[in-house]
C-alpha cells in the first residue's frame, strides 16, 4: 500500500520545512510513503528548499495558476506514480501532520473513497467571528447542494482512495474543496470526515484576502457546481415559480374580470404572459441541461477509463510533458547524494 502526500506550495520557502517535519514517516497499514510538493510558479526558493529537505517529487509550473489546477497536477502525478491513497496537506503547516493517520484509516478500512478533516472552527484562535460563521454557513450550503453531511466543506486537509482520485474533475479555478465534494456527493461516493487539529497560523491566508471576495468566488463555484449536477431541478425551481406567479396573477385578472373590472388591470394580464412564458423557457433550458449533464456522466465514465488505463502503462518519465512536469528544469534532476528522490 502506497501514500502520496501531496503539497501545493506558492513561495512557501519560509513555511515549507515547518510543514515537511511533520509528516509521518510510517503509518500501520502503508508500506511506503512518499512526498510530493507542487510548485504553483514560485519566485522564492520553494524548489531549491524542497529538494533540500528531501520531498521525492516535485511538479512544477512555470507560472502561477492557481490552487485548483495545482491540485489536479499533483492528483495525476500521484496516479502516475502509482499512489493507492494521496493526501492533501497545507505548506503553511495548518494542520497537524500526525493526523494524517486519521485520514487514512477509514480508507485502509474500507469504509470510505474520501476522508475530510473536519477542523475544530470554533476553537480556532486566529479566525476571527464573521469567518467562522461565513465558515459554518459555507459548509451547511455546501451540504445542502451535495446531499452530504461534510461538516468542514473548505477544509483542504483530506484523503483520496485511487478509486475516488481516478473519477475526480475540478472545472473551476479558484478552489478544489467545494467542487469536489459537490461532485462526489452526486456520485454517491463513499464521503467521511474525522477531527483534526489544527496548528497556530504562520501567515495569512491567501485565499482570504478579502472575506467578501472569497464569499462572493465560493458562492459562484457552488452554484455553478450544482447547476453542473443538478440542472433540471435547479432551472425547474425557478421555472415553476415563474410560472406560480403568472397564475395567481391571472387567476386575480380573472376575479377582478368577474367582477366587472378588468379593464382597469389589463398589466395584469400582460405580466401574466410574460411570467408563464419566462417559466416556460426556464424549464425548457432545466431539460436542455438535463441532457448535457446525462452526456458530461458518460464522459466522466470514459475519462475515468482512459485515466485508468494511462497510469497502468505510463512511466514516470513520461509524465514530463510541458505545462505540467517540465522537462527543462532543475526539479526533474536527482538530489544529489539521494538517490530514492525522483524528480517526476
Amino acid at each position: 500500500m502506497k501514500l502520496i502526500i501531496q503539497i501545493p506550495c506558492y513561495n512557501e520557502e519560509e513555511t515549507l520545512e515547518l510543514a515537511y517535519n511533520d509528516l509521518p514517516r510510517h503509518i500501520d497499514g502503508i508500506d511506503e510513503i512518499e512526498y510530493l510538493i507542487i510548485n504553483d510558479g514560485s519566485k522564492d526558493g520553494t524548489v531549491r528548499r524542497a529538494r533540500e529537505l528531501g520531498f521525492h517529487h516535485i511538479v512544477s509550473f512555470k507560472q502561477n495558476k492557481g490552487l485548483a489546477k495545482g491540485f489536479m497536477a499533483g492528483i495525476d502525478a500521484c496516479l502516475h506514480l502509482g499512489a493507492d491513497i494521496i493526501v492533501n496537506t497545507d505548506a503553511d503547516n495548518q494542520y497537524c501532520g500526525e493526523d494524517i493517520e486519521k485520514l487514512v484509516r477509514p480508507i485502509l478500512e474500507r469504509k470510505a473513497d474520501i476522508v475530510i478533516g473536519e477542523r475544530p472552527i470554533d476553537q480556532t484562535e486566529h479566525f476571527s467571528w464573521k469567518k467562522k460563521k461565513f465558515q459554518h454557513l459555507g459548509s451547511w450550503v455546501v451540504r445542502v447542494a451535495s446531499g452530504t453531511d461534510i461538516p468542514d466543506a473548505p477544509s483542504g486537509f483530506r484523503a483520496y482512495s485511487r478509486e475516488a482520485a481516478l473519477r475526480l474533475n475540478v472545472v473551476n479555478e479558484y478552489t478544489y474543496t467545494l467542487e469536489t465534494i459537490i461532485q462526489a456527493g452526486n456520485n454517491k461516493t463513499a464521503m467521511t470526515s474525522v477531527p483534526i487539529r489544527t496548528n497556530p497560523e504562520t501567515r495569512p491566508s491567501r485565499l482570504f484576502s478579502s472575506m467578501w471576495r472569497y464569499m462572493k468566488r465560493s458562492s459562484t463555484v457552488i452554484t455553478r457546481s450544482f447547476v453542473m449536477y443538478k440542472p433540471l431541478k435547479f432551472f425547474m425551481t425557478i421555472g415553476m415559480v415563474l410560472m406560480l406567479a403568472g397564475a395567481a396573477l391571472g387567476i386575480r385578472f380573472l376575479i377582478l374580470m368577474g367582477m366587472g373590472e378588468g379593464a382597469g388591470h389589463i398589466q395584469s394580464l400582460i405580466l401574466t404572459a410574460i411570467f408563464i412564458m419566462m417559466g416556460f423557457q426556464t424549464l425548457t433550458i432545466g431539460l436542455l441541461g438535463d441532457t448535457i449533464a446525462a452526456n458530461r456522466k458518460l464522459l466522466e465514465d470514459v475519462q475515468y477509463r482512459v485515466r485508468k488505463m494511462e497510469c497502468r502503462t505510463c512511466e514516470p518519465a513520461d509524465l514530463l510533458k510541458d505545462g505540467e512536469l517540465p522537462a527543462d528544469d532543475a526539479e526533474k534532476e536527482k538530489t544529489p547524494g539521494d538517490d530514492k528522490n525522483e524528480k517526476v
